[in-house]
């Protein structure tokens, strides 16, 4: 497998920020990618880049999900099974799908990362989310491949349960035959409405907080007078308030102190105590 030193992060995350990896391995097989957690750990597996915020410090170890990128479909009674690679773009996959005039994962078009992080976070956008078309997925279980139901994955709003130390290496989703017209409009309606209501134009994690039961993140945000809020260059989007935006130098240090003057600012005011979307990695 090939190892990296000193790799920079900030170009392998969507915000654009983090320091760099002392070590960074890119497995290619299965048993490399066990060998790999065997071998190092404590080190951190990276796959798209996502809903992340890599600290300016960077990280001693990284294990990289990057050639693990392969998708294959084969008919099914009524649709196909669609297997991806852990480290196959989301977006991409959902695109193949939809070509192929395959329903179910319109909802995952635009969406950034990968497949792998899209089941460790159950992702989801305009009333779908991976839970309702993903059959199982395989995992690296204490050093062994597993295959795992998707049932048994303990899969809610934005969590799953993995077990502890799994790695997801491939997936496979249950995907129905349809008008591939209708499925293509919608994927276009649905990056059409991202666009609308999200600063794809600037780099950023996504989401930083969870929606509230009943509730809005970027609702709350709003109403305690926080949208276009500046540490540096990372500021609260003047577009949708449940995301922070990388103005252009923006550093970790300064979106964390963000994101902590938002929850201290949403709590004081509103007494809702926001719970974070965004995953951390290195010292903070």
């Amino acid at each position: 497998m090939k190892v990296l030193k000193n790799e920079p992060l900030d170009r392998r995350t969507t915000f654009r920020i983090g320091g760099r990896a002392g070590m960074f391995i890119i497995p290619e097989t299965a048993g490399e990618l066990a060998a790999a957690l065997r071998g190092h750990p404590n080190a951190f597996v990276l796959g798209g880049g996502s809903n992340l915020l890599i600290a300016d410090g960077g990280i001693g170890e990284v294990i990289s999900m990057e050639r693990f990128d392969v998708v294959d479909v084969a008919e099914s009674p009524g649709g196909a099974v669609l297997t991806a690679g852990a480290g196959a773009s989301l977006t991409a996959v959902a695109r193949r799908a939809g070509r192929l005039a395959l329903s179910g994962l319109e909802f995952a078009f635009g969406i950034p990362g990968t497949v792998g992080g899209a089941v460790v976070m159950n992702a989801g956008a305009s009333g779908g989310e991976v839970k309702q078309s993903l059959m199982h997925a395989t995992l690296i279980v204490n050093g062994e491949a597993e295959e795992i139901e998707a049932g048994a994955l303990g899969l809610g709003y934005r969590r799953s349960a993995l077990p502890p130390g799994a790695v997801v290496v491939s997936t496979a989703f249950s995907l129905k035959r349809g008008d591939g017209n209708e499925i293509l409009e919608r994927m276009r309606m649905g990056i059409a409405a991202r666009k609308k209501s999200q600063p794809l134009e600037y780099p950023s994690a996504g989401s930083v907080f969870k929606n509230p039961p009943g509730d809005f993140a970027g609702r709350i945000i709003e109403v305690c007078g926080l949208k276009g809020v500046r540490e540096g260059d990372a500021q609260v989007s003047l577009k949708h308030a449940n995301f922070i935006v990388n103005l252009g130098h923006a550093t970790a240090a300064q979106v964390y102190s963000l994101i902590r003057a938002v929850e201290a600012e949403a709590l004081a005011k509103t007494g809702v105590r926001l719970e974070r979307e965004l995953k951390l990695a290195g010292g903070f």
